[in-house]
């Protein structure tokens, strides 16, 4: 593959990962909406479906809502189904994902009615028709896309035990561990040396047998495969007379991705079988996560000042231009906070916590006292919309793998990998002696980022 090819696909990538949050985050605001009534429609398209079909169906509904007793619910039913109408109109035909309609009248948390329309096409195929009209919004497809990744087996055994475990996407599961006590080989037993030897070989093979039906038990549903791939991995010959006895299920044999060997057993075995079969593995979200943490982890180690972590210097990093790949945590608790002077129209952009945000300086103008509009969004949500125009590439990462646990809790969930060294510390001190010299008073303190304004490379 060219050097073009393999950065286009990075990219496709990408921004397929930036489509998957924005559908998780719209899945957690629509389970959380209720309505009155039956009011909430769910309207969802396949690719091969026909608009004009869908249209001549929901004047059938429409019809039918007249005959609604409660006045206010059938007005709400009637404004919800003319909404979904109007946005279909704006289709010739379906889009090659499918189409996917949300409308209703939900209520907010005062209580208070309001209207909700939306449309997208999916960043993955709808498998299946779906037209609901209830009093929540159904995302259970949604949710399946996401969790559609391929999933691949690991069996790590030793001499001590063994663990079933799967990789799926971004996330890593321990699905069974036992112990086991075998027999060592010895040179002493005189005339009962080989009844030790049987007895030993007798052990090695019930467990070899307990192994095989619990891969079949884990792994084989419906009578085929459950997972997309295996990977057999373990000290000494366990997993080769695994792989070559006849009591392993012969289902699972195609799919035996890799045989690896691991000084470890247990979970430090399991998370190096996925470290050794990463080959394997390349497309699996954990371990790109872990790939690109441990890339960010070794400029760190290397002390090269190719890396940015924490709020204040990853947002002077992206003023400055300096971020090549900008990586945030996807649960990152930080917002936008944009402040606006109705009077004068200048607006300022701060970069808070909820709770620094529950702060009244920043709605009231310091100078006049007057109040400021204001409006608020998650800095997550904010970044996935405009990292393009900061010159960087945008990667999510989880706090389900080690890597990423360290990422959240050492470095904050925000950081980047950078264009070229930069010192933040030099940075501090040379701002720090310019704003002493700017007003005379012999001290700057660092700026902390909260008016950082992005209109440099917007």
């Amino acid at each position: 593959m060219s050097d073009k090819a393999k950065q286009m696909a990075e990219q496709e990538a990408m921004e397929k990962e930036i489509e998957k949050w924005k559908v998780k985050k719209l899945i957690q605001n629509l389970e959380s909406a209720r309505g009155n009534g039956t009011s909430m429609i769910t309207l969802m398209l396949t690719p091969k479906d026909q608009i004009s079909l869908m249209t001549k169906k929901l004047n059938e509904e429409h019809g039918t809502a007249q005959n609604i007793k409660s006045h206010v619910n059938k007005l709400s039913v009637l404004s919800a189904i003319t909404s979904v109408m109007q946005r279909l109109k704006l289709h010739n035909k379906v889009p090659p994902n499918g189409l996917v309609i949300y409308s209703g009248t939900v209520l907010t948390e005062d209580n208070k009615e309001k209207k909700v329309t939306m449309d997208f096409e999916p960043f993955r195929p709808v498998s299946r028709t779906m037209y609901y009209c209830d009093n929540k919004f159904h995302t259970e497809p949604l949710q399946e896309m996401l969790d559609s990744y391929d999933k691949f087996g690991f069996i790590v055994m030793d001499g001590n035990g063994s663990l079933f475990g799967t990789v799926s996407g971004n996330s890593r599961e321990v699905i069974h561990k036992f112990t086991v006590e075998l027999p060592k080989k010895h040179g002493r037993g005189g005339q009962s040396a080989l009844r030790f030897a049987r007895l030993r070989l007798e052990k090695r093979h019930n467990y070899l047998r307990k192994v095989a039906e619990l891969a079949t038990q884990f792994f084989i549903s419906t009578d085929r495969p459950n997972v997309t791939g295996l990977v057999l991995a373990g000290s000494a010959d366990f997993k080769n007379d695994l792989a070559q006895s006849d009591m392993f299920d012969q289902r699972l044999v195609p799919i035996i991705m890799k045989v690896v060997d691991v000084a470890y057993g247990g979970e430090n075995g399991f998370n190096q079988a996925v470290e050794l079969a990463s080959d394997a593995l390349s497309g699996v979200r954990y371990v790109q996560e872990k790939k690109l943490l441990n890339k960010y982890f070794d400029e760190i180690s290397k002390d090269t000042n190719c890396y940015c972590y924490g709020r204040d210097d990853t947002l002077k990093a992206i003023e400055m231009g300096a971020v090549e790949k900008l990586i945030l945590w996807e649960e990152l608790d930080l917002l936008r906070l944009v402040c606006r002077n109705s009077s004068t129209g200048e607006e300022t952009v701060h970069w808070v916590t909820p709770k620094q945000a529950e702060d009244r300086k920043y709605y009231v103008d310091s100078e006049t006292g007057q109040q400021l509009d204001s409006e608020q969004t998650l800095a997550v949500e904010w970044f996935t919309e405009n990292y393009k125009s900061a010159g960087c590439t945008l990667e999510f990462v989880t706090n389900k793998s080690s890597e990423g646990t360290q990422f959240v809790k050492g470095f904050g969930g925000m950081g980047g990998i950078l264009r070229y060294p930069v010192n933040f510390m030099e940075l501090k001190e040379l701002e720090q002696g310019l704003d002493t010299d700017a007003d005379g008073t012999g001290g700057g303190g660092g700026n902390n980022y909260d008016d950082f304004d992005e209109d440099d490379f917007m």
